[in-house]
C-alpha cells in the first residue's frame, strides 16, 4: 500500500475518534460549569415557617368543620382570648394578637414569597379559580401571613366567598423562583464578568477539545486530499475510479451518455488529409451501428426527423419522422407510396439543425442510393445550411437563403434593383425576386440582427454534399448516375454566371465531371459541376463516400475554398475568386460561409428537379447512410457550435421561436415579425 493511502488511513481514523473526544471534552466542563455556578446559588429555602411566624394549618373538610387544633388561638370581639382556650403548651409557636405587640422582624422579599407559595397565597389554590372555594383568606394589609378564621361548630357553614388576591410584585427584582441560577446578581456576575484566570482548568480543556476537534477536521478534509493530489497522480482517463478503472480491473463502457466521436468509429479514420495537404482531426462522427434509432423530436441529441411538407421545391411527399430509422448498422430513409396529408407518398428528412453545426472543415458521408441508375425521379440529397435557416420552415428563410453577403450595397435591396429600377440589365432580365437581404450590413443601428452586429451581413448559404440524379442519354449506356455538388449563393452575377475560369474554379477530371448547366432561378443563384458515378452505388449494394472541403476566414477572405470529393476522390474546386465582385450586376464579393452550417440527409421526389419515370420506379425505395464524419483543422475555435461568437444564432432563434417552430408559416410577417430598415435602401 503506497504511503498516501496509509496516511490517509490513519488521518481519516484519527479524526473519527476525535471527533466524540473532542464533544466530550466539551461537554465535561460545560457540566462542571453547571455545578460551579450551582454552589454559588443560595440553598433552597424551607417551605415551613420561621419559628415566629408559623401558623397552625386548618384542616378543612366538606361537610362539616372539625374542631380546630389545640394550637390554634381564636379572637374574641375585644381582641382578648377566649375563656375557652386550652393552655398553651408552647408560646413560641403561637402567633402574637393585635395585643400583644411583639415587634416583627422584618421580612425577606425571597423568603416571604416563597412561604406564600408553600401556604397557597400565591399559587393555584388561591384565586378564583381555586381547587378549594371554601378557602376565605383575608389578606393582611401589611403583606405578613394570612390569618385563618375558622368557623364555630354550632354555627352553619357561611357561604363560600369569592377568593381575593394580594397584588404581588413581579418577583422583586425580576427574581426566578425555579431556578436560582437565572437570578441576576449584579455584584456576583460583575465579580465573574471580570475574572479571568490563565491557569483556569475549565478553559484550558475547552480550548484543547477544540484545537483537536479542528485538527481532525482540517486533516480529513484539506490534509489528506493534498497529500494524494502531490503523492498520487490521478489517471489520465478520469471518471472510472481513483485508480482509473473498476473493481474488476476494467474499464467501465459509460452507456448512454452521447459523444461527438462514435466508439465504433475506425482508429484509422481519425485522421483527414486535405487538398493542401493539411492534417485534419476527427471531431464528429456517427456510424448508425445502434439498432432501431428514432429521430422524432427529443429522441437524439444530434439530429431530428421533420414532420412536413417541403413545399418549397413542390415536392410530393410528405416528411415522417417513421421513415427515418437505423437497420443492419445503416441509417436507412424509405420512401414509400402511401397517402399522407393528402399526399401520395411519404419519406423522411433528418437534420442536425440548432443541436449540431460546425463551421469550416472537412464533413464525410458513405451513401447507397435508392433504387437503381434505371429507375428516373428519385431526389437524394447530403446537405448543409446556415443556422439561421430552417430547412423547410419558409419563415425563417424569406431574405435569408442563399445571402452570403457582408457589402452595404446594391446586392442587399429587393430584387437586386433601386427604386427607379437601376441597373436596367438586372431589371429587363429579372434576375431576382428576392425581397431583399433581410439582416444585411445595411441594418439600421438598434433594429432587430443577429449580431455580432447591425453592420455585419448574416445569411443561409447552402452547400451540397451532393444531389443525385440519373442522366438519360440516347447512346448506351441510356442511364448513368450522376451527383450534383454545388454551392446556392445570392446576390447574384449578371445572368447567374458566376468566374469559371480555371484560375478560380478547377475541375480536377474533365472525363467525369462537368460544370452544370443549371446556375438556378430568380431565387437562387447556383454554383455547380455535375460528377458520374459508378452504378453499383445504389440499393445497398455498394457505398461511395462523398465529401467537401470548406475553409474560410473573415480576416482573409481570399483564402477561402469549397472543393468536393465523389467516391473518396477530388472532384472540382470553388474559390473566392469563383463569385468574385461583378461590376455589372453591382454587386460585391460574395462570401465563402463563414456561418455555422448543420446536416441534412433526405429521400425526396419533385418534379422541379427531375421528371419521375413511374414505369420503372419501384417503392418502396430506401436511401442508406453508413456513416457520418466530421473533420476539422487543429486549432479551429468555436467550431463545433451553432452559436459561435463571430456568428451567433442563439438569442436570434428564440426572440422568433414562432418562426423556427411553425412549418405553415411561409413569410417572416406571416410569423408576426417585419425585415429592419435598410439604410441604404429606405434610410433609418
Amino acid at each position: 500500500m503506497k504511503l498516501s493511502f496509509v496516511i490517509g488511513y490513519w488521518l481519516s481514523t484519527i479524526s473519527t475518534y476525535l471527533t466524540p473526544l473532542s464533544l466530550a471534552l466539551i461537554i465535561l466542563p460545560a457540566t462542571m460549569q453547571i455545578s460551579y455556578v450551582a454552589r454559588l446559588s443560595p440553598p433552597c429555602l424551607p417551605l415551613s415557617d420561621p419559628p415566629a411566624r408559623r401558623v397552625a394549618r386548618r384542616p378543612v373538610a366538606y361537610g362539616n368543620v372539625e374542631q380546630p387544633s389545640a394550637h390554634v388561638r381564636t379572637r374574641t370581639s375585644s381582641g382578648s382570648h377566649g375563656q375557652n382556650a386550652p393552655r398553651r403548651t408552647a408560646p413560641s409557636r403561637v402567633r402574637a394578637t393585635s395585643t400583644e405587640r411583639h415587634p416583627r422582624p422584618r421580612a425577606n422579599p425571597r423568603t416571604s414569597i416563597v412561604q406564600d407559595v408553600a401556604r397557597g397565597s400565591i399559587g393555584a389554590g388561591y384565586g378564583p379559580y381555586s381547587y378549594d372555594p371554601s378557602l376565605n383568606r383575608v389578606s393582611l394589609g401589611d403583606g405578613g401571613a394570612a390569618q385563618t378564621a375558622i368557623s364555630s361548630p354550632s354555627r352553619p357553614r357561611p357561604r363560600p366567598q369569592m377568593a381575593r388576591t394580594q397584588t404581588v410584585e413581579w418577583l422583586s427584582k425580576n427574581l426566578d423562583l425555579d431556578d436560582w441560577l437565572h437570578n441576576p446578581d449584579p455584584v456576583r456576575d460583575a465579580r465573574l464578568d471580570r475574572s479571568w484566570d490563565i491557569f483556569s482548568s475549565r478553559g484550558w480543556a475547552n480550548a484543547t477539545a477544540l484545537i483537536f476537534l479542528l485538527g481532525g477536521l482540517l486533516a480529513l478534509f484539506a490534509g489528506y486530499p493534498v497529500i494524494v493530489h502531490f503523492t498520487h497522480p490521478g489517471p489520465k482517463i478520469v471518471g472510472f475510479n481513483l485508480g482509473g478503472i473498476n473493481g474488476t480491473g476494467q474499464v467501465p463502457v459509460l452507456t448512454n451518455f452521447p459523444s461527438l466521436i462514435d466508439p465504433d468509429t475506425p482508429q484509422s479514420a481519425y485522421k483527414f488529409t486535405g487538398a493542401d495537404g493539411k492534417q485534419y482531426d476527427l471531431v464528429f462522427s456517427d456510424e448508425f451501428n445502434v439498432e432501431g434509432r428514432t429521430f422524432y423530436p427529443g429522441d437524439d441529441p444530434y439530429w431530428t426527423a421533420v414532420d412536413l411538407h417541403y413545399w418549397p421545391t413542390e415536392d410530393l411527399e410528405w416528411y415522417d419522422p417513421s421513415a427515418v430509422t437505423t437497420r443492419d448498422g445503416k441509417l436507412v430513409i424509405t420512401l414509400s407510396e402511401v397517402d399522407n396529408h393528402n399526399l401520395n407518398f411519404q419519406s423522411g428528412m433528418l437534420a442536425s439543425w440548432n443541436q449540431l453545426c460546425f463551421t469550416t472543415g472537412y464533413i464525410e458521408a458513405s451513401i447507397s442510393l435508392p433504387g437503381a441508375p434505371t429507375q428516373v425521379g428519385f431526389w437524394p440529397g447530403a446537405w448543409t445550411m446556415g443556422n439561421l435557416g430552417r430547412a423547410g420552415y419558409g419563415a425563417t428563410t424569406e431574405g435569408m437563403w442563399p445571402y452570403t453577403y457582408d457589402s452595404c450595397d446594391l446586392g442587399t435591396f429587393p430584387n437586386q434593383t433601386t427604386h427607379d429600377d437601376t441597373p436596367a440589365s438586372t431589371f429587363t432580365d429579372e434576375l431576382s425576386f428576392l425581397p431583399g437581404q433581410r439582416v444585411s450590413a445595411c441594418t439600421c443601428p438598434g433594429s432587430d440582427h443577429p449580431g455580432p452586429a447591425t453592420s455585419v451581413g448574416r445569411g443561409v448559404p447552402e452547400i451540397d454534399i451532393i444531389e443525385a440524379l440519373v442522366e438519360i442519354d440516347a447512346t448506351p449506356p441510356n442511364f448513368r448516375g450522376q451527383v450534383s455538388q454545388s454551392y446556392q449563393v445570392a446576390p447574384y452575377n449578371a445572368k447567374r454566371q458566376f468566374n469559371n475560369d480555371s484560375s478560380a474554379t478547377q475541375i480536377q477530371n474533365s472525363t467525369i465531371t462537368k460544370f452544370n448547366n443549371y446556375m438556378g432561378d430568380q431565387f437562387q443563384q447556383t454554383v455547380s459541376a455535375l460528377t458520374y458515378i459508378d452504378s453499383s452505388f445504389y440499393g445497398g449494394s455498394a457505398y461511395a463516400p462523398y465529401g467537401l472541403e470548406w475553409f474560410s476566414d473573415p480576416s482573409n477572405r481570399e483564402s477561402g475554398y469549397i472543393t468536393w470529393y465523389s467516391d473518396g476522390a477530388k472532384t472540382w474546386t470553388v474559390t473566392a475568386d469563383t463569385i468574385g465582385p461583378d461590376a455589372t450586376s453591382g454587386v460585391s464579393s460574395r462570401l465563402i460561409s463563414e456561418e455555422p452550417m448543420y446536416m441534412i440527409f433526405n429521400l425526396g421526389i419533385s418534379p422541379s428537379f427531375q421528371g419521375q419515370d413511374y414505369a420503372h420506379m419501384v417503392f418502396p425505395a430506401e436511401m442508406f447512410i453508413d456513416y457520418v464524419r466530421v473533420y476539422q483543422l487543429p486549432g479551429v475555435k468555436n467550431g463545433m457550435t451553432c452559436d459561435p461568437p463571430s456568428h451567433p444564432t442563439a438569442n436570434y432563434i428564440n426572440e422568433h421561436i414562432e418562426a423556427y417552430t411553425n412549418p405553415n408559416l411561409t413569410t417572416w410577417a406571416q410569423a408576426g415579425y417585419t425585415f429592419p430598415r435598410n439604410s441604404l435602401y429606405n434610410g433609418c
